[in-house]
């Protein structure tokens, strides 16, 4: 790991070290106010590294939740990553021996910055990728640990704590938007969700329901309307 990939990487990576450590730590909070020990912080950072994956996973598990229900709820909230993929088909074709990590790692953070990257002049395109990716991964271990540690160390009041995930996805949303002029996935995850609300509302759909309601009818939103066209694309990037 030398000067021609870790300086750019670091420098890349930066608006991440700061986000993941701001979200990273209320995650360890989270995870020893929920009862459970420290040591469960970095290995779920390290294993699973889902972002809004564990925080939702953390809550499945202090309420009880049965293994159907945490197993589907993660499938619709990660699904997204699907989508992801399609997009890096043509990005990850060379990547070698960092191609299977790159997909293991590959967050919302990590996304928008691969895709937004150029890789420096000379440097490989896999191990500049997977070196970016592993930073990332390293903020997001460092911020639980930290959370976790000083949860139990010292007295943390949790008051708003669990917003910081939210809060980080806005910024994620407003920056796409700067970015692609795209609204329609927003405006269709704004729709979707008030339909899942009113549901509950009027009592036709129990409140445990609202998330998984508002995905599902998020991506059939967005199969319907963008589905076909997102398959051109992918073909057409192949062929280049």
């Amino acid at each position: 790991m030398n000067k021609t990939y870790f300086i750019p990487a670091v420098k890349t990576t930066l608006p991440v070290f700061f986000g993941y450590l701001a979200i990273g730590i209320p995650f360890g909070l989270m995870i020893v106010n929920a009862g459970y020990p420290v040591w469960l912080a970095p290995v779920m950072s390290l294993t699973m590294y889902a972002g809004a994956g564990q925080y939702i996973a953390i809550g499945l598990f202090a309420t009880g939740a049965s293994l159907g229900t945490i197993v589907l709820t993660e499938l619709l909230v990660n699904i997204r990553h699907i989508v992801y993929g399609l997009s890096l088909i043509t990005r990850f074709k060379n990547t070698g021996k960092w191609k299977p990590y790159l997909i293991f790692a590959l967050t919302d953070e990590t996304y928008s910055i691969l895709t937004g990257c150029d890789v420096p002049n000379g440097a490989d395109t896999g191990k500049y990728y997977g070196i970016i990716a592993l930073l990332d991964q390293s903020y997001w271990i460092a911020g639980s640990i930290i959370g976790a540690a000083a949860g139990k160390l010292i007295p943390v009041s949790l008051t708003g704590v669990d917003f910081a995930l939210t809060a980080l996805f806005a910024v994620l949303l407003i920056e796409q938007l700067e970015k692609s002029h795209d609204f329609q996935p927003a405006v269709i995850g704004i729709i979707v969700t008030c339909a899942a609300i009113l549901l509950v509302h009027c009592g036709i759909m129990p409140s445990g329901n609202i998330l998984i309601a508002a995905l599902a009818f998020g991506f059939a939103a967005l199969i319907l309307t963008r589905g076909r066209n997102l398959g051109k694309s992918t073909d057409s990037e192949e062929q280049k």
